[in-house]
């Protein structure tokens, strides 16, 4: 007997445990309806200040209870619906919707009832069954009743909408977990590809292939859901969340131009078209390109650039994302109100035996610290790996090495504490 009553209280008390919120909600529920029954069922025995009074504990306990009600309720009816990667904002948007539409209803009723009693306690006179049977002096339970018809709606839309933006959190934070899985599934096929790169011309097709359709297709469909997003009436915390998504769309867009470019390079498959063209003018043209961006940047560029000749034949057009990627690197990483240094010159002698060669060297300071050597640094996706703070995504580098590998030119990187210099050479 005594094993079968400690069952039921154990029974008893992982009952109570496990619903305490609900339990808890009602019974502070009932006890405010109780007090404001009370209220209304005695309003001829209490004066102004006790109906206050009174009013106030029953709103006090009827608002926390109902609160702790409707977070349960919301939550075990959208239980199935909650944290589905499937469902997204249009869902999101028609349930919330819903949702007010009913509170606002339930609300419309309880206002009426307010307004009926407050009208029955001033003009009522028990003709239709009212409560007041007759003129009564003392009207303050009716204004009790309509403040707290006004003050539990405004409570509880504050609770729907907390459940709902709580929501809103969960669909954004599933749409950035689908992009994150599919760029780092992607990221690891370019990866694993990369590796075989050098077997196979094959397997340089593929590459690019499949990062084509593994990148592009989710990306589409996030541009076309960020788009008609932005058209509809949104509050500020839905487009704060849209601005997010915006910001983090274009970067991967800034991602999926270097990937294909490193895996283009990579293939072997680059078309050089050669022409003459100067160095130095190459270098000041992008400069004049990137000006808005050097302005806004807080750094300082020191250009010093030869007086010699510096016409090169090679493919002007690799040769601009070369020298532009590495700028960018420098506006990306270098420590604010600093100086860059960009500087061109000549080696070996005009007659020499010794072929001439075109030099650029890019130095700025990092604003990071350089927990890496020379020998890793090109390595693709090794700066996103390693530092996440910044704007960047590990491949403008390993563009850089890679092209200048097939303009036919040498890449290398210089690191003396927080100095980062990187330096090409090219054959005149």
């Amino acid at each position: 007997m005594d094993t079968r009553w400690k069952n039921i209280v154990n029974k008893i008390y992982i009952f109570f445990k496990k619903n305490q919120i609900p339990i808890s909600g009602l019974v502070l529920t009932a006890f405010g309806v109780f007090v404001l029954g009370v209220m209304i069922a005695y309003r001829r025995s209490y004066s102004t200040e006790t109906v206050l009074m009174v009013g106030i504990l029953g709103n006090g306990c009827l608002g926390y209870g109902l609160k702790l009600l409707l977070k349960r309720y919301m939550e075990k009816r959208y239980q199935d619906w909650r944290g589905q990667i499937e469902h997204d904002y249009e869902e999101w948007k028609q349930r919330e919707s819903l949702s007010f539409k009913r509170l606002n209803k339930v609300g419309m009723v309880c206002a009426l009832a307010a307004v009926w009693y407050l009208y029955d306690l001033v003009c009522g006179d028990g003709t239709w069954g009212g409560l007041s049977r007759g003129w009564y002096h003392n009207f303050s339970t009716g204004y009790v009743m309509f403040m707290t018809v006004l003050l539990q709606f405004m409570l509880a839309s504050r609770a729907v909408g907390s459940f709902w933006r709580g929501e809103m959190d969960g669909v954004m934070a599933r749409m950035d977990e689908r992009l994150q899985a599919r760029l780092k599934e992607a990221l690891e096929i370019e990866r694993k590809s990369l590796e075989k790169v050098s077997r196979s011309d094959q397997l340089r097709v593929d590459l690019i292939t499949n990062v084509s359709h593994d990148l592009k297709t989710p990306l589409t469909s996030i541009v076309g859901y960020v788009e008609l997003i932005k058209k509809e009436e949104l509050s500020d915390v839905v487009r704060d969340y849209i601005d997010v998504i915006s910001a983090r769309t274009e970067k991967l867009k800034e991602m999926i131009n270097s990937l294909f470019s490193l895996a283009k390079a990579s293939s072997g498959n680059v078309k050089l078209h050669k022409e003459n063209f100067e160095v130095n003018r190459l270098i000041e043209q992008i400069f004049a390109d990137m000006d808005d961006r050097v302005k806004e940047s807080d750094l300082k560029f020191v250009v010093k650039l030869t007086e010699e000749d510096t016409k090169i034949y090679s493919d002007n057009t690799y040769f601009y994302r070369i020298c532009q990627n590495l700028i960018e690197n420098v506006l990306k990483y270098s420590a604010k109100g600093t100086r860059a240094f960009v500087r061109t010159y000549l080696k070996g002698e005009p007659e020499g035996e010794d072929e001439r060669r075109i030099c650029i060297e890019i130095t700025n300071t990092a604003g990071y610290f350089m927990d890496f050597t020379k020998e890793d640094i090109v390595e693709r996706f090794a700066r996103g790996d390693k530092e996440r703070t910044s704007e960047g995504n590990g491949l403008g580098l390993a563009i850089v090495s890679t092209y200048a590998k097939a303009l036919g030119g040498e890449f290398d990187i210089r690191i003396d504490c927080d100095q980062f210099k990187a330096c090409l050479e090219f054959e005149l």
